[in-house]
């Protein structure tokens, strides 16, 4: 592979943290309550009927989310997020097709095509000599490009695995709960919540170590 310094000497900028993971699981907490709630919501908001049952609303109220945190994190942060951006533009096509054809498939597979798609562009980058998570996760710290490489092959991988356990807890709901397409819906967008954030949680908690151990410091 071959080596990219420009990477590790580009200035961090300071991020307020708790914000951006606001910005981030925003829309993603007004989906799973949209969708929990989504009877309720068509009665105190009844121009919501013409978006279909609960889920269509969550994914109507999602859409809405999603364009609101990236706009507040234009105004606030100066920026838009590259990985936030790309997953935004894949809810609003994806969530419009859902709506407009009341076929709650095109929701589904809405993670399964984002993180394959992340994953792909992460290795593709590694297979062309480029760690692009360098550019994405920039701002927050800085390694060498020994560390960059070997945490880009593995996020990379990582992608690829959320994207087949999105198929496998949406398909294997669906089937085990036939023919209560509701429950199926809320018991997969519950399991992105307490499965899919949990996994994704501990697997960047797993790879402290090797941050600690690529990091480097620039000089202002």
């Amino acid at each position: 592979m071959a080596e990219n310094t420009e990477e590790t000497t580009v200035p961090a900028h300071k991020e307020n943290v708790g914000l951006k993971l606001v910005l981030e699981l925003g829309p993603l907490a007004v989906f799973f309550f949209a969708n929990l709630y989504g009877e309720k919501l068509a009665i105190w908001f009844p121009a919501l009927k013409a978006l279909g049952s609960d889920i269509f609303i969550a994914t109507g109220l999602f859409m809405a989310a999603t364009v609101l945190s990236l706009v507040v994190s234009k105004l606030v942060v100066g920026k838009l997020p590259l990985m936030p951006l790309i997953s935004g533009v894949v809810v609003l096509g994806f969530g419009a097709l859902s709506i407009w054809l009341q076929n709650d498939l095109f929701v589904k597979m809405k993670p399964t095509i984002i993180n394959t798609l992340f994953g792909v562009i992460l290795l593709g980058g590694l297979f062309f000599g480029r760690s692009l998570l360098g550019y994405v996760f920039n701002s927050a710290f800085q390694l060498d490009d020994e560390g960059w490489n070997k945490l880009t092959l593995r996020w990379g991988l990582f992608f690829l695995f959320l994207a087949v356990l999105n198929e496998v807890l949406w398909r294997g709901f669906n089937w085990y709960y036939m023919p209560d397409d509701k429950l199926a819906n809320s018991m997969w967008i519950s399991s992105k919540i307490w499965v899919v954030m949990p996994v994704t949680f501990l697997f960047t908690l797993s790879q402290m170590p090797l941050i600690m151990k690529h990091s480097v410091e620039v000089e202002e």
